[in-house]
């Protein structure tokens, strides 16, 4: 003889019948994220949308440089840079992905010591996290100066096809104005992590319920989009 066993309503294993069902399954993604921040969720939805636009601007090149008739710029040539009277090709390029990649591992340590209360070493990672992006960001102004002077312009370039110049002003400058715009917000959120904002509750911007460096965590997010962005522009414009 054999006992059946009731098992309560919560159980998840349980799915209800027909029409009830459908609605239950539609509804799982609502309840998955339920103890899921607003701003965290909002980040989320954010670089999905930033997702498509980068990902629309690496198509646009794509199709443009397959259907060009005229031949594309090397850009071993294009962005090599004369050190001690020899011609380094993108040595310059793989300084600002080393940089820009290092500030990850700094954000993340960042998050980590948030997680911790750690306040000073949270606002000096990210502090040091912030120096990298501009650093990046001031190689990248290097970089557009230099090719200006060369006569690359959006309309056209001395090597070749005149797509080249608008792909890369648009793709690199949209790129380097969300690191421009995450080296701020960065330095903002180390100014109050160093004062105490998230541990005083202080009133201001951005500052959540007392003791939560849930913000940090949200400004990471970002950071590492846009590292992750920059290794797409890196593999598609540099190496391609």
């Amino acid at each position: 003889m054999t006992e059946s066993i009731e098992r309560p309503a919560s159980d998840p294993h349980l799915r209800p019948a027909g029409l009830r069902g459908v609605a239950a399954d539609l509804s799982s993604d609502q309840r998955a994220f339920k103890n899921v921040s607003w701003g965290k969720a909002m980040m989320w939805i954010f670089l999905l949308s930033d997702t498509f636009i980068f990902g629309c601007f690496l198509l646009a090149y794509m199709t443009a440089r397959m259907s060009t008739t005229v031949a594309w710029p090397n850009p071993s040539e294009v962005f090599a840079l004369t050190i001690g009277g020899k011609e380094i090709p993108l040595i310059l390029i793989a300084i600002m992905t080393f940089v820009l990649i290092s500030s990850s591992g700094t954000m993340a340590m960042a998050v980590n010591f948030g997680y911790r209360h750690d306040r000073r070493k949270t606002a000096l990672l990210m502090l040091a996290t912030a120096v990298l992006g501009a650093a990046f960001v001031g190689m990248q102004a290097f970089e557009w100066t230099k090719l200006i002077r060369e006569g690359v312009r959006p309309w056209e370039n001395p090597w070749g096809a005149a797509q080249f110049g608008s792909s890369f002003f648009m793709i690199t400058g949209f790129h380097g104005t969300h690191v421009s715009i995450g080296v701020l917000f960065l330095l903002i959120m180390a100014r109050k992590v160093w004062r105490g904002d998230f541990d005083q509750e202080r009133r201001g911007f951005f500052t959540s319920r007392k003791g939560h460096y849930e913000i940090v965590e949200i400004t990471g997010l970002y950071w590492h989009f846009v590292d992750l962005v920059w290794v797409f522009i890196f593999a598609f414009f540099y190496l391609w």
